[in-house]
């Protein structure tokens, strides 16, 4: 194929935001004998994914989510390979270890931009070796799971070596909604799933009418989709669950106050920092048994393990616990507490999310669909809190 198509690539943003977005045009690729070729319809800025046998798909939408640079060597990751990364959610303190550069606005503090890979599109065409009776087939609306080996940057059209990573998503499941799940929503899924034992072990310990308190920080996608996901795991067990959201923005507030059983906290930084978790304390009417924590900074921990009660325990996603437990390991032991990494779900969870948004057991959160081309101004925005919500990139208008 000798077609060129757009691709939009974002590496992690840097103190000014510039230089972050790259877009140009990128030939075609041809479709792999076992896997597809995917018309990309939308994306959120994120990671990226891993190989399988491919098909064709066509990229219409995609999250708004950045590649995490790996090392100072690379200068522009995400400028080469046939598709690009975008997110909105993961924040200023993202690196992991000295070599790794992370972005440094104060205003991505709160988890609303964070490394990843989310796309939704259109199989456009399969593979010769693909077999008539497959379970995907061309003109199908799929998702695509994160794995590992995804290419490096968005494109209209994007190739994947094997069906497996490949979920279709239903018609009452739009394509920018769908484009929000497969990394946003997935780590958080996985990280109230990691939560479920503990919650379960806590219930059972204080026995009938005892109440396990959980306090989820931040407002950006990923605490957003953690909230909801939570109050419906958690539903059957007849409010001994005591979700707290401390809210890092004035809208976040607003959000979290849409759930009538979810308590609310504003995080006010110009408050000192005894203000805060007093305030907190008091809200979550004493100290909480777990915390998941989307923050992504050392004061958003140090915080969270001060609100947090003797034998807790703090979940963060696997990315900023690496960089952070080295610094607070010894606060956390003399205070008997863990803290527990999160790695991204996986694809049967990834599954089971599709089918809990497309019968609207779970609601997505707010989000707004802007063009590709305006990418560069959608991380900016992202970057200074502008957004409310997630924020996608659509190529074209497939719904």
């Amino acid at each position: 194929m000798n077609k060129l198509c757009r691709q939009v690539s974002i590496e992690s943003p840097g103190p000014t935001i510039k230089d972050c977005v790259f877009s140009f045009e990128v030939p075609v690729p041809d479709v792999p004998p076992n896997g597809a070729r995917i018309r990309v319809s939308t994306l959120q800025l994120q990671p990226r994914l891993t190989h399988v046998p491919l098909s064709d798909l066509q990229v219409v939408c995609a999250g708004a989510c950045y590649r995490l640079r790996r090392s100072p060597s690379i200068s522009s990751v995400s400028s080469t390979g046939s598709v690009s990364s975008l997110s909105t959610e993961m924040s200023v303190d993202l690196g992991l270890g000295g070599s790794m550069q992370s972005p440094a606005h104060h205003g991505v503090r709160d988890g609303a931009l964070f490394p990843g890979y989310e796309v939704a599109g259109i199989v456009e065409s399969l593979g010769a070796e693909v077999e008539d009776n497959s379970s995907i087939q061309e003109g199908d609306r799929v998702v695509l799971y994160p794995y590992d080996g995804v290419p490096h940057g968005y494109a209209e059209f994007i190739i994947v070596h094997e069906l497996k990573y490949l979920v279709k998503i239903p018609d009452s499941v739009s394509l920018p909604v769908a484009a929000m799940l497969p990394t946003g929503a997935l780590l958080a899924m996985n990280t109230v799933f990691n939560a479920h034992q503990y919650v379960e072990d806590i219930l059972r310990q204080r026995g009938e009418g005892g109440v396990c308190k959980i306090l989820i920080v931040g407002t950006g996608g990923l605490a957003l989709w953690a909230m909801r996901i939570a109050s419906h795991h958690f539903k059957d067990t007849k409010m001994r669950v005591q979700l707290t959201v401390a809210s890092l923005k004035d809208e976040g507030f607003l959000m979290a106050k849409e759930f009538k059983t979810v308590n609310v906290v504003q995080w006010n930084e110009d408050l000192y920092e005894r203000q805060l978790i007093e305030r907190t304390i008091d809200s979550c009417n004493g100290e909480v048994d777990i915390v998941i924590d989307f923050g992504t900074t050392s004061r958003s921990l140090h915080r969270s393990l001060q609100c947090l009660s003797k034998g807790g325990v703090v979940f963060m996603c696997s990315e900023t616990a690496e960089k952070l437990m080295p610094k607070f390991s010894r606060l956390a032991d003399e205070r008997q507490q863990r803290i527990k990494p999160v790695d991204m779900g996986t694809i049967e969870q990834l599954q089971e999310l599709v089918k809990l948004v497309g019968n609207g057991e779970i609601e997505p959160p707010p989000h707004t669909v802007f063009p590709a081309e305006e990418a560069c101004k959608v991380m900016e925005k992202l970057c200074n809190s502008e957004i409310q919500g997630r924020a996608i990139l659509q190529f074209y208008d497939a719904d």
